[in-house]
């Protein structure tokens, strides 16, 4: 239950794709799937979130994903990690060597970074359905926790035309620091720089 894969697959789709009304009308029964601390508010949580249709968040994905206007929170790891807040800075080609020794290349539509935060939950997911358990919380430890929780916080606090986002990234560090406590994970320290 606590490695089940649909989880960061679902966060990770909505973290990366535009927003599609199926992903959003199965968040609810994420629930049922992980060992949530509250889980009933998390039940109500969720269930608001089905209200909103994919059409009525473009704006908000566009100012979040596509940088639309000033990006609040970039979603990409680099940003975060290097000193110049540059897309493809050495904590990228970090990733990419690590996914290169895991078999693993992303390839994608769209010429993005592999550090998207999206992208880097659905890696997790992959590692752990090709039974690389080890691999993937390296993954969570080396790659993406380090930066998570800023990237996250950010993503609450932005001005977004409607709550599903921010209620997105406040559910998706719940999930994250539950494995983290859960799997007894070490998160590598690393300083930010945004």
């Amino acid at each position: 239950m606590l490695m089940n894969t649909t989880i960061p697959r679902i966060i990770g789709a909505c973290f990366y794709y535009p927003p599609q009304t199926t992903l959003i009308a199965v968040l609810p029964e994420l629930v049922a799937l992980f060992p949530w601390p509250q889980p009933e508010l998390l039940r109500q949580q969720t269930e608001r979130l089905t209200e909103f249709d994919a059409e009525t968040l473009m704006h908000d994905y566009s100012m979040l994903f596509e940088g639309v206007g000033m990006m609040p929170a970039p979603p990409w790891g680099s940003v975060y990690l290097d000193r110049e807040n540059l897309l493809m800075g050495d904590s990228t080609l970090d990733y990419r060597q690590f996914l290169a020794q895991q078999g693993m290349a992303t390839n994608t539509d769209n010429p993005e970074p592999e550090d998207q935060f999206g992208l880097m939950l659905m890696a997790f997911a992959y590692l752990l359905e090709s039974d690389k358990p080890t691999a993937a919380q390296q993954l969570l430890s080396e790659h993406l926790l380090p930066w998570a929780e800023r990237y996250l916080s950010l993503v609450q606090s932005s001005d977004t035309e409607h709550v599903f986002y921010p209620q997105l990234a406040e559910m998706t560090w719940l999930y994250l620091r539950t494995l983290q406590q859960q799997l007894n994970l070490p998160v590598e320290a690393k300083e930010l720089y945004l």
